[in-house]
């Protein structure tokens, strides 16, 4: 099994055990989001220890011993993006399974288990083109101020959603056109999503055009832009206008 195989077989699995611990229907809203990401993370963790063994491995529900640092393949996993969303039994969470590659996001795959969709960085497809007006995502509970500002000067809609995970794919996907986050994310929030993104040739950077790069001592990352990549220079250079702005 490939990588990207295993990525993809990974994500899929844990959506589905996902789905069958909220339907087993014990669990209050708070206490199904601890549970989905306890069971997911021991799934996946053990999973990539055994098909992996010499790789190294980041989750968001582990404790980072550093180990990884010392190592050019590292995976790098959410059990459950929009925790919050799947407890409160929405769709827009998602499942993130991805392999950086000395620092670089080069191959993941994003479960939505309620859409039954896997999106996977081997097997890219076309983005639908952007219609007018734009359409720019953003959190449902805490839009960031950048992203705001720049859809007002884009003549953009917002698309409230959840997940990054889910917003991300939404890009991949042609069902919006800008995801613009600065309001602070680790990196298991954003690599298998930009993975998948860079697959379909979108651009994937930090709020300032640089690379987001992965496996770092620091797994705070807290800004990035996907977007089709003509309309990159324009939401980049307005950014910096806001920066100079303030």
């Amino acid at each position: 099994m490939t990588d990207a195989e295993l990525a993809a077989h990974l994500a899929e699995t844990a959506g589905r055990i996902l789905i069958e611990v909220r339907n087993a229907g014990i669990f209050s809203d708070k206490a199904l989001g601890k549970a989905g990401d306890q069971t997911a993370n021991q799934f996946l963790v053990h999973a990539i220890r055994e098909a992996r063994p010499n790789d190294g491995l980041l989750s968001e529900e582990m404790k980072d011993d550093g180990a990884r640092l010392a190592k050019s393949r590292v995976w790098i996993v959410d059990p459950v993006d929009g925790t919050r969303e799947y407890g409160e039994k929405r769709a827009d969470w998602a499942v993130h399974v991805g392999l950086a590659i000395d620092g670089e996001p080069v191959i993941g795959a994003v479960a939505l288990p309620d859409a039954g969709l896997v999106l996977r960085s081997d097997h890219p497809a076309p983005v639908p083109p952007s219609p007018t007006p734009l359409r720019m995502l953003v959190s449902r509970t805490r839009p960031a101020k950048e992203a705001l500002a720049v859809a007002e000067r884009l003549g953009a809609d917002l698309v409230p959603m959840g997940s990054a995970g889910a917003k991300a794919m939404a890009v991949v996907r042609g069902d919006a056109d800008i995801y613009l986050h600065s309001g602070g994310q680790f990196e298991w929030d954003s690599m298998a999503p930009v993975a998948v993104a860079l697959a379909h040739g979108l651009h994937c950077s930090r709020i300032d055009g640089s690379p987001l790069i992965y496996n770092q001592q620091e797994v705070y990352l807290p800004d990035l832009l996907i977007c089709p990549k003509p309309l990159a220079t324009e939401i980049l250079t307005i950014i910096a206008g806001l920066d100079t702005a303030t």
